[in-house]
């Protein structure tokens, strides 16, 4: 992709302006009765001892239904979306040929990456992956990321990739982060931008850095629910995400919590559209794989107030400088 290209996807991706961030995987099942926040972030970063160790026969989604979470997200008016098909504990949700720490072991075996995918491609929703390096599973992290912890990671990645079509971008999380994860030194963010590229040309690689330039990414990432704030002077292309509960995986009490409201998802939406950033919201399946009603309720009251803002004709030029 040159950079006229990149530009242009860059420009197609702020557009989008509203999406869904989808939280499933282990954590679903290890901490929906716990105080934990979603993964053993002390275990990467104190050294303490893993608490929580994730079998695969814990996964068994019974009533898995992806097309129940993409007919939500066009009720709440979203375009775009994201899954985590795999996240820090390092479980894959596809059949992967790398690892038994994949639903080929689990209770239910269902290849939930494909039919996500499926589902919301069918909604005419652009569908795209989260994909975490950070892996505690098979001890890839800011303490160890040898060649061939590299070379397991870029297999991942291909089979993404090249096994289930069109993927528009690909968001990678805990890698040179705060949070911990491989260091760039490591795992040079350019080698797996090239590929990246060499499968998938037009996929764009957004990385969830803590970073505010276009260095290491090619959207310029804020995880807002953790307080990274859009600065004044940025003007895109960037993608914010926050939640509607309390943490970013499905909790026992979701169900009957008080959801934030459509006012407040709404302001952030505006908020981020106002500085060419595109906003996800996450939406946590239970552990039988469907929305809580809840959700569902708030989703549909969001898309009755919500206005696509008019697709912008020119996207503020001091970003397409690439370095």
């Amino acid at each position: 992709m040159n950079n006229h290209e990149l530009v242009q996807r860059q420009q197609w991706f702020v557009n989008q302006r509203f999406g869904m961030f989808i939280h499933f995987n282990s954590a679903t099942f290890q901490f929906a009765d716990s105080e934990i926040q979603d993964w053993e972030y002390d275990h990467e970063n104190h050294d303490e001892p893993r608490r929580f160790i994730f079998e695969p026969q814990d996964w068994n989604p019974v009533r898995l239904n992806c097309a129940q979470w993409a007919q939500a997200a066009t009720s709440a008016g979203m375009k775009f979306a994201a899954l985590t098909a795999k996240h820090h504990e390092g479980f894959s949700l596809w059949p992967t040929r790398y690892t038994e720490h994949c639903i080929r072991n689990a209770t239910c075996q269902r290849d939930v990456v494909k039919e996500y995918l499926d589902a919301f491609r069918q909604e005419g929703i652009a569908a795209g992956l989260y994909f975490s390096m950070l892996d505690l599973h098979h001890h890839i992290g800011r303490k160890k990321c040898t060649p061939e912890d590299k070379q397991f990671i870029k297999n991942q990645l291909e089979e993404l990739l090249t096994g289930y079509g069109d993927i528009p971008f690909l968001i990678i999380d805990g890698w040179n982060a705060h949070w911990g994860g491989p260091n760039y030194e490591d795992l040079p963010f350019e080698e797996i931008d090239e590929w990246v590229k060499r499968l998938q040309p037009n996929c764009l690689l957004m990385n969830i850095s803590c970073e505010s330039s276009l260095d290491h990414t090619d959207v310029v990432f804020y995880e807002n629910a953790a307080g990274q704030e859009v600065e004044d002077s940025f003007a895109g292309p960037g993608a914010s995400c926050n939640i509607l509960t309390k943490t970013w995986f499905w909790r026992t009490s979701d169900p009957t919590m008080d959801l934030r409201s459509a006012d407040w998802v709404l302001d952030k939406i505006h908020e981020s559209n106002n500085h060419n950033v595109s906003f996800l919201l996450n939406g946590a399946p239970n552990q039988q794989g469907l929305l809580d009603i809840n959700v569902l309720e708030r989703f549909q009251e969001i898309g009755e107030r919500y206005r696509q803002p008019a697709t912008l004709d020119s996207i503020p030029g001091n970003w397409l400088f690439r370095k």
